[in-house]
């Protein structure tokens, strides 16, 4: 039995792929971390809506693709693998999944609908659910929230801003409300966005579901632990596949270093490490939308793992560059960037395998 991709989530992902190698070439990449883009950002976004990207887990009622889960983890593998400079994980995957399966009728063609227009857009910060910090709770009470929300992912440009409290009860903000202070965070991965978010008696849509289940939280939660270990597979990916094509380039003592034993065996055990992945996050995304017993589990499980193979791959890739591959030149940190924010991201990997536990009752 073949387990993989169909020819609709392959083409899509070769087409996302096409359009970032030909509008987000690494010196587009270089000049976005560098500030010096102008709106060359805002138009790689608007391209990627235009092919679907915002629509995806959308439900066709509300004017969306109604595609699942497993799609948008194709679309986020060649996101990884292009360095996307674009809001998706929180904006185009937490957020919709968090509506639809909390939100109330009325709620989700409030805000699906202008969703799938791109009318709106969101930030997320879930950060008091899944690991608090001192100084930085968030009250929901009242239609009233405050406090103070750490990494907020995607709340750069976002028109609404939703949060979580400790129990999974989930709000939404308009980010121009009085209350709220945005303070972008000076990321390692300066591709995304990632702020603090402050907010003093600001006015709250709350999710009418979340107030009696944990079930949109959750299901939030776990695609977007699939989304972020799809696109460090991606970044590992083009890692392996950049130190190949330098090895067989780069030269000493005469010969081209992919002869030597050492640099081959590095590139195949990257090769190695990273196969199995592919099968583990698409067998996750796939539980997500088929399989609720294992959905959770599984969305642990290749978060955890995909987060230290990707660690490893992006060392050794650096490894294979030699000094060049600490060069801006090469452009290899920003994949390596990548994969270590995606690491820390809804949880490293010791917290999320500490969630694995107790699911299994360890």
């Amino acid at each position: 039995m073949y387990f993989g991709l169909s020819e609709d989530q392959i083409f899509f992902q070769e087409n996302v792929s096409k359009f970032l190698e030909d509008q987000a070439n690494l010196d587009v990449i270089r000049a976005i971390t560098e500030g010096d883009a102008g709106e060359t950002q805002k138009e790689i976004n608007s391209g990627l809506v235009n092919l679907g990207l915002s629509a995806l887990l959308i439900p066709e009622e509300f004017g969306g693709l109604g595609l699942d889960l497993l799609f948008a983890t194709a679309v986020s593998q060649s996101l990884g693998g292009g360095i996307a400079p674009i809001s998706y994980t929180g904006s185009f995957v937490m957020a919709p999944l968090a509506i639809s399966h909390g939100g109330s009728k009325k709620q989700k063609e409030e805000y699906l609908t202008k969703m799938s227009e791109n009318s709106i857009r969101f930030g997320v910060g879930f950060s008091e659910y899944i690991g608090a910090r001192d100084g930085s709770a968030i009250e929901i009470k009242n239609n009233k929230i405050s406090g103070r929300a750490l990494f907020v992912l995607d709340a750069k440009d976002a028109s609404h801003l939703m949060f979580a409290d400790s129990t999974g009860v989930i709000g939404i903000v308009a980010s121009d409300s009085p209350g709220v202070e945005i303070i972008q965070l000076t990321a390692v991965d300066k591709t995304r966005s990632y702020s603090e978010v402050k907010l003093d008696n600001v006015d709250v849509d709350v999710l009418e579901l979340t107030i009696s289940s944990n079930n949109a939280i959750n299901k939030s939660i776990d695609g977007g632990r699939i989304i972020l270990a799809a696109d460090s597979i991606g970044a590992s990916q083009r890692l392996i596949d950049k130190a190949v094509e330098y090895s067989k380039e780069r030269k000493q003592f005469g010969r081209v270093i992919g002869s030597f034993q050492a640099v081959k065996h590095m590139c195949a055990e990257m090769t190695s490490d990273l196969e199995p992945c592919y099968a583990m996050v698409w067998h996750a995304a796939h539980c997500f939308d088929n399989s609720p017993g294992e959905a959770r589990l599984m969305a642990c499980h290749a978060k955890s793992h995909v987060s230290d193979i990707s660690k490893v791959i992006a060392k050794k890739a650096t490894e294979v560059h030699g000094g060049m591959g600490f060069t801006d030149l090469m452009g290899v940190h920003y994949w390596f960037k990548r994969i270590g924010v995606n690491r820390q991201a809804l949880g490293a990997p010791e917290v999320v395998r500490e969630e694995a536990a107790k699911l299994q009752n360890f």
